[in-house]
């Protein structure tokens, strides 16, 4: 092993090979490990001058201070795993990919949202018993007289909507204090959508999807929130587990608003699925995989990997979170 080399560790990911990071970082020593506690985290990348970081591995400040790296790429959008204020103390790098996998985030979300009004789970489950018929299925609606809420205007909810709409969705709520009227007429056909506010929203839609980041709060959708949602409504999630108070959930479940929700991201992953038993049949759970395509994979990995390079290299990420002014790559 030729220690001049610089040591880039990869953790947490659950990618088949390497063969992508081997391409296009030849000249680096390549570590692998699954990152889930910060004595694996410290066994593998300890002394790597880039760690590119998958969603699981936790890099709290004891963690990065322990740690000596330069740099960090997350591979993906959310930035929630890694103390930024800590690391910029440091004077760490920290980079993120926060341009891909729009069109499959969007697609699995509406998949979700699609399975939630047309009640699939309930139905699989209920013919696979041996039952038949529509009367526990009912009351179904066509998209064209339902109201969807998006919570989040972002790149994703943007595609989102505009899916929606070839589906025959003609209303549109929008909670995001980021965007204005005109980014609504941009993307909706013209009177089909408003900008409102998250509790006028609950209260007026018939499906909700929530594309919005984290913030301050310790839950975006915690049990005041739940009991504003219309009787019978759908709930889907395919941003951030932490935007959902997961017991609270379980228990607006049960009383029926929402009467249905899916969900991709859980505030523990993997979640303890045991919790939900009481409403499975108005849950319907995908392991954290709304990312996941080949065609997407690919270019997560490949735009992750360029930034690692550039950061080897003296240069700046084009996504970075935490940059100092002058930072070298031991």
């Amino acid at each position: 092993m030729d220690s001049r080399r610089p040591k880039v560790a990869i953790l947490g990911t659950r990618f088949r090979d390497f063969d992508i990071e081997r391409e296009m970082l030849p000249d680096v020593e390549l570590v692998f490990g699954r990152g889930d506690s910060r004595a694996e985290i410290l066994e593998v990348a300890a002394g790597a001058a880039v760690i590119l970081a998958g969603a699981a591995p936790r890099f709290d400040r004891q963690t990065l201070d322990e740690l000596g790296a330069k740099a960090i790429v997350r591979l993906g959008v959310g930035v929630d795993s890694v103390d930024l204020e800590a690391a910029r103390g440091l004077g760490m790098t920290v980079a993120y990919v926060p341009d891909y996998g729009t069109e499959t985030v969007a697609l699995h979300a509406v998949s979700l949202l699609l399975a939630s009004i047309r009640r699939l789970k309930l139905a699989d489950r209920r013919t696979w018993g041996g039952s038949w018929g529509v009367g526990a299925l009912r009351p179904l609606h066509l998209p064209s007289s339902l109201t969807a809420g998006i919570v989040g205007f972002g790149r994703i909810g943007r595609r989102v909507a505009v899916m929606l709409t070839g589906l025959s969705f003609q209303r549109f709520l929008v909670a995001d204090p980021m965007v204005g009227a005109t980014d609504l007429s941009e993307t909706l056909p013209t009177g089909t959508a408003r900008l409102v506010s998250l509790d006028e929203l609950l209260a007026e839609s018939d499906v909700v999807t929530l594309h919005a980041p984290t913030s301050g709060r310790t839950h975006l959708i915690g049990a005041p929130e739940l009991a504003k949602m219309k009787e019978g409504s759908a709930l889907v999630n395919t941003a951030r587990g932490a935007l959902i108070d997961t017991g609270a959930l379980i228990s607006a479940l049960a009383e029926g608003r929402p009467a249905v929700a899916a969900l991709d991201v859980y505030e523990t992953e993997p979640p303890d699925t045991s919790s939900f038993e009481p409403v499975a049949d108005r849950l319907l759970l995908t392991p954290h995989m709304s990312w996941y395509t080949e065609e997407t994979e690919d270019e997560l990995r490949r735009k992750a990997a360029a930034e690692a390079g550039r950061i080897l290299s003296g240069e700046p990420p084009l996504h970075a979170l935490v940059s100092p002014m002058a930072a070298e790559v031991r």
